[in-house]
């Protein structure tokens, strides 16, 4: 596996890098030998926070830890990630399927004002695939996110699906 780290707002450490390679090395055993992890080692004030981003079979499997210790945080979303890959492949697996399209790249992503006093928006432009809710879920979880816009192959509209605060799914469908 490929391992790109990189640093915002502080030094990183040999001894983090090299702690943060041996841990993820334990994810290529369920990881393709070509896969590539990029991730972002953030100083913050009182926290330090780490983000793992690895493109799988199509998807984008997606972790962030905060902790007041660097190590903890790597330990934790290493875990996290782990647990995620375990279960996305044990979903495709019992489906009887193997994994769909690509995700669509976030070339179109535009940057959000420099300007400290304005509102910022970050815009993604993607195309929508055709999926069915539990696709859309599986896609979510990956992510890492609380809410997914997708196509719903059922009925061919743009549906949402999202984390509510019980633990369980929404699914918002317009009315036409």
């Amino acid at each position: 596996m490929k391992i790109l780290i990189r640093s915002r707002n502080a030094q990183t450490s040999e001894k983090v890098r090299q702690y943060t390679e041996k841990r993820l090395r334990k994810l290529e055993k369920l990881l393709d030998e070509d896969a590539e992890a990029t991730v972002v080692l953030i100083g913050e004030k009182n926290t330090q926070r780490i983000e793992i981003t690895i493109p799988v079979n199509g998807f984008i499997l997606r972790g962030e830890e905060e902790h007041d210790d660097m190590f903890t945080a790597i330990d934790l979303v290493t875990d996290k990630m782990e647990k995620q890959l375990v279960r996305s492949k044990e979903r495709f697996s019992k489906k009887g399927r193997t994994p769909i399209t690509k995700l669509a790249s976030f070339s179109g992503v535009s940057p959000a004002g420099e300007d400290d006093d304005e509102v910022k928006v970050r815009t993604k432009r993607f195309p929508p695939k055709p999926m069915n809710v539990e696709e859309a879920i599986t896609r979510m979880d990956m992510l890492g996110h609380t809410f997914f816009v997708f196509v719903n192959a059922e009925s061919g509209a743009i549906n949402v699906v999202y984390r509510r605060h019980d633990g369980h799914y929404g699914l918002l469908e317009p009315e036409v």
